[in-house]
């Protein structure tokens, strides 16, 4: 496994399990960027924003976890592609509304750029407005 492989998925699991940018910050070079064209996360550029938004959502979905579908390196370009699918139940507090008690299972791609053994950026891939609704928010 090369490198920026292992790299990209020590952080992918640490961000998708709410560790916050605390953990998060280990694999990234100072400054790493974060780019989503999805409705909640308008307004988060920095990696290390968007590591604490998935720790802050962990509260509001208590359930929350992750199903790993696919994990794929591109040494030419030196970035790593995960494709995943996110479940999770709104039974905790915080998020636009109350608790709802309503679920979603969400597909989601993350695009991780490097420099060298560290993430630069990472885009995500991700219909939010159908979770949205899932989720009783929208």
């Amino acid at each position: 496994m090369s490198s920026i492989t292992s790299t990209a998925r020590a952080f992918f699991e640490a961000c998708e399990e709410g560790k916050g940018w605390e953990v998060c910050k280990t694999w990234c070079a100072p400054g790493a960027s974060f780019s989503a064209q999805a409705e909640p996360l308008m307004g988060i550029t920095s990696l290390s924003a968007y590591a604490d938004w998935m720790k802050a959502m962990m509260a509001v979905l208590p359930d929350a976890h992750y199903e790993l579908k696919s994990f794929a390196t591109d040494e030419e370009r030196q970035s790593v592609v995960a494709y995943a699918v996110f479940h999770g139940t709104h039974t905790g507090e915080g998020g636009p509304v109350p608790p709802t008690g309503r679920s979603t299972s969400s597909d989601y791609v993350y695009v991780m750029q490097f420099e060298g053994d560290a993430i630069t950026h990472v885009t995500k891939i991700w219909h939010a407005g159908l979770a949205m609704k899932d989720l009783g928010w929208a």
